[in-house]
């Protein structure tokens, strides 16, 4: 670094004069840490910030951050230089090794980078922020690494907000073209800032994703920092339209998020007037809100997800489906299942099913207690009839039913599915994805099936009397059939079938066993915790279980531990992560054959399959309580009885 100082420089490139100089110079006296002589010269209007960086460059005059360090005290030469010889030989940058050698505090080195870089530091307290929660989550998405910020207070059009290392002045000034606010950074030690983004969260936990991607820019800062702007004076809703790109980048936000969420819709809910658009997703099985957005994108963003799905952006009236394939528009290959419903105020509500497309679950993973594997198990070993999977939609039918064809996908046997959509792929399957605007339905594909002499067929789903009626002359002609059918129990298929025109004999004939089941949280395996029950708890239990049945269960009531929900940050203090599927399995014995025929009616057939074994949904759900792997309150809430 040359010797001749900055002041000097200045001076002889009459760009400051020395009275400027020597008012600039007892002000940086009066300062302690005392700041840098250019920033003062700045900050007091005597040098524009360009012309100061220029010279600095030029003249090799920028401090290091280790002489930083050195010069205010915040670390001994001894260890600066043991810290330096680790960074250069482990890759790792200077202040990472100085935390983990311990030669320095967090808050030391905050301190030390807002001396560096000429910002103030601030500590974060817990008190309220006066941004909104959108806009936050939004600043914290855009944080380009290794920066990590979280706003902190907006006066005016200045929006203060907290990092840990200081934007680089190009992004800074994006930062503030995006948000339409001036920013005024300030340096916070990192765990605070972390603290403070938690504070921010949307979801449980933290509504944040990471990293994009290369091809999803920080679209959602786009779109939430037009709240700021200034009211238009056109229509509402002219004031954005489907292909404005912040937009574009919206949509693709939201949909990669709910990916990286594991949700399985997406709800988009506009509401007339000035409120807000509320977009919610639902993760195992439970709807959160994810954002709340600006009323003037109520046209737009339903517009938007109509074009993606080639469906007719001016039909307003009638509700439409279609299809996304995201990968034609974001950085995911994921397909997407659109539904939109017209409602009041002429908007639309839209829903996006996320399809998790992928393997096949191992059959072990099923959740099957030892009865119903045993008795699932045997059915689809045999070489024919006719195996349902039951219950509402989301509720895991498919899964269960492709676990089921991977436990007997072997050479030997052709498989034969027909599916709308696809979800999930074996090696070995020929799959056939149903497409009822060209015909090709479930029935169609199921004659087609017979004519290509297979062993094994799936059919989706059972949606009429010519899909199931084909089915049943399937399983009776040799041929082993699953299929999957929109039903509350096991027992209540039976009447459903018989309902919709099937021949009683030929269905009793057919009929294997029908699997019914239920999707249910299951508690989070880092959190929750095992408790001694009261005797009011257990008598509840009991009672609900069936004071009979329960006893059958050789399970004593002194020797009976639940768990509950705590909450951590594994499952975004909820107490519940993942899922758990609750059962009842229908084997077609003789005399449910005999009551099938006679049309008997629902109760009459589940009071035989009880006393034949059947352990019902509620049962099976009270067992996986028992076994800690959910709570009460969850089996409740999916079952009825």
């Amino acid at each position: 670094m040359s010797e001749i100082k900055i002041g000097e420089i200045l001076l002889a490139q009459k760009l400051i004069t020395s009275e400027q100089l020597q008012e600039a110079l007892e002000k940086q006296k009066s300062l302690t840490p005392p700041p840098l002589l250019g920033k003062i010269l700045v900050r007091l209007g005597y040098v524009q910030e360009p012309a100061l960086q220029q010279i600095l460059d030029r003249y090799e005059k920028r401090r290091s951050f280790s002489e930083v360090l050195l010069a205010h005290n915040y670390l001994t030469r001894e260890d600066l230089d043991v810290a330096l010889e680790m960074s250069g030989n482990e890759l790792l940058p200077l202040d990472r090794v100085l935390l983990n050698l311990d030669f320095i505090t967090e808050e030391t080195l905050a301190r030390a980078i807002a001396t560096f870089a000429d910002l103030p530091f601030a500590h974060l307290d817990n008190s309220k922020s006066n941004v909104k929660t959108g806009l936050a989550n939004a600043i914290m998405a855009y944080s380009p690494a290794p920066h990590m910020m979280v706003p902190v207070s907006i006066e005016g059009r200045t929006i203060t907000i907290a990092m840990n290392h200081p934007l680089p002045q190009q992004k800074q000034e994006k930062m503030e073209s995006l948000i339409k606010l001036k920013v005024l950074p300030v340096i916070a030690p990192e765990k605070e800032i972390a603290a403070a983004r938690q504070r921010f969260s949307i979801l449980p936990g933290n509504g944040n994703v990471e990293e994009a991607g290369p091809n999803l820019p920080e679209n959602i800062v786009t779109m939430l920092a037009d709240e700021f702007d200034e009211p238009a004076a056109e229509p509402e809703e002219q004031l954005v339209t489907e292909s404005d790109s912040f937009l574009v980048k919206l949509v693709n936000k939201i949909i990669y998020d709910a990916c990286q969420l594991k949700a399985s819709d997406i709800h988009i809910e506009p509401y007339p007037g000035k409120k807000e658009i509320i977009v919610r997703m639902r993760i195992d099985g439970k709807c959160s809100i994810y954002q709340r957005l600006p009323s003037k994108y109520k046209y737009a963003i339903p517009s938007r997800i109509k074009i993606m799905a080639e469906l007719d952006i001016s039909e307003r009236r009638k509700p439409q489906d279609g299809k996304i394939n995201f990968k034609k528009f974001g950085p995911l290959d994921v397909e997407l299942r659109v539904a939109t419903m017209p409602t009041v105020g002429q908007l639309e509500d839209v829903v996006i099913r996320v399809l998790n497309i992928g393997d096949a679950m191992r059959f072990d993973q099923l959740g099957l207690t030892l009865h119903n594997r045993t008795a699932f198990e045997a059915a689809i070993q045999k070489p024919y009839g006719l195996v349902l999977v039951v219950g509402p939609t989301g509720s895991g039918k498919t899964t269960t039913l492709h676990s089921a064809i991977a436990l007997i996908n072997k050479s030997k046997l052709k498989i034969w599915t027909a599916e709308d959509p696809v979800e999930i792929t074996q090696e070995g399957l020929r799959q056939v994805q149903i497409n009822t605007k060209i015909g090709l339905t479930f029935a169609v594909a199921l004659r087609s099936f017979l004519r290509l002499d297979p062993d094994v067929i799936m059919v989706g789903e059972m949606r009429d009397n010519e899909t199931a009626s084909i089915a049943v002359e399937a399983s009776l002609t040799g041929h082993l059939v699953f299929s999957t059918l929109h039903t509350n129990s096991a027992p209540e298929t039976v009447t459903r079938l018989l309902e919709m025109g099937l021949d009683p004999y030929s269905f009793s004939d057919s009929l294997l066993c029908i699997l019914a089941q239920r999707l249910a949280a299951s508690l989070c395996d880092h959190c929750r915790e095992k408790y001694q029950p009261s005797e009011e708890e257990i008598d509840e239990l009991i009672t609900e279980y069936g004071v009979d049945a329960f006893a059958s269960t050789g399970i004593r009531r002194e020797n009976i531990t639940l768990t509950r929900p705590i909450g951590c940050d594994q499952c975004h203090n909820t107490g519940y992560k993942g899922r758990i599927g609750i059962h009842e399995i229908l084997e077609c014995s003789d005399g449910i054959k005999s009551l099938i025929k006679k049309k008997a009616e629902t109760g009459l057939i589940r009071d035989l399959a009880i006393a034949e074994g059947m352990t019902t949904l509620k049962q099976d759900g009270i067992l996986k309580v028992l076994q800690g792997l959910t709570d009460i309150h969850e089996i409740r809430r999916v079952c009825i009885r």
